[in-house]
């Protein structure tokens, strides 16, 4: 009995699933154009590890929008500030590593976005700033908008500035004052209409400080390779002490100093006499 031999042309133009994985690989890569001892070459494929708590920091976001949405305001912050200690520790890990990239750089940005804009926003509109109406979720779209424009702003400005300060208040801080609001108080009596306005100006105020030209310390020009006086190290050992006695507050005290601090070395700078003015 003969065979078609077109049977055998066909199953040599059919690709098997080994041919297909293999080509999704190659077309799916990441290839990114890199300096290696002074000269440029193309590198395919992403470093894992940095990208690893990225990526966990972007779930954490994602988490804190689901635990919003379900009701449950204290796993919703604490979502974010997990998020806040991962996205610190994705840039130092490439750097420790030697595994920085464009790549990580802009998937951290887009993480930042879930985490520190999106996420905050839709927390504080769904606790009570929905029951504020139109108002409500124009301050919640203000704050997301303005979280959207800091991260671009930062982008372009990276290498350009002094490293020493933040233009604008960081998104990680402006997240966390917001998320500490919401874990502080969602347990009291939210229809309360101070609550409302509190929110109503926190939200609105935090966007606005994202997007200012007022200076934030960035702690960059802390060294913590070299050594430091004992009384250091009891001073953060007591810290964690004092946030573990009531966490949400003592969080909500934190970095509403840092927020708060911006504008009011600004307006001290502008206060001081001319001749000690740097």
């Amino acid at each position: 009995m003969s065979q078609d031999p077109s049977s055998g042309e066909r199953e040599k133009r059919e690709p098997n699933d080994d041919d297909l994985a293999a080509t999704f690989v190659r077309e799916s890569e990441v290839v990114e154009e890199a300096l290696e001892d002074g000269k440029k070459v193309k590198r395919r494929g992403i470093y894992l590890l940095p990208n690893l708590f990225t990526t966990s920091a972007l779930f954490s976001g994602f988490f804190a929008v689901v635990a919003a949405i379900n009701g449950d305001f204290t796993a919703a912050s604490i979502a974010i500030f997990i998020a806040m200690a991962l996205d610190g520790l994705d840039g130092r890990v490439a750097r420790l590593t030697n595994t920085q990239s464009d790549f990580g750089a802009e998937y951290d940005s887009l993480s930042d976005m879930l985490s520190f804009g999106v996420a905050p926003g839709l927390v504080s509109f769904i606790w009570i700033l929905q029951d504020v109406g139109k108002t409500g979720w124009v301050v919640a779209f203000l704050y997301v908008a303005c979280a959207a424009l800091r991260l671009a702003r930062f982008n372009v400005q990276i290498g350009s500035v002094d490293k020493k300060w933040f233009i604008g208040l960081p998104s990680p801080s402006a997240a966390a004052v917001v998320a500490a609001s919401v874990w502080t108080f969602h347990s009291f009596d939210a229809e309360a209409f101070g609550f409302k306005l509190w929110m109503l100006f926190l939200v609105g105020a935090a966007g606005v400080l994202m997007v200012s030209n007022i200076r934030y310390y960035s702690f960059k020009d802390i060294d913590l390779k070299g050594p430091v006086p004992f009384v250091v190290l009891l001073a953060i050992v007591l810290g964690f002490v004092v946030i573990s006695i009531e966490p949400s507050l003592m969080l909500l005290l934190l970095f509403g100093t840092y927020v708060a601090s911006g504008p009011v070395l600004a307006v001290w700078r502008k206060l001081r006499p001319p001749h000690q003015k740097s």
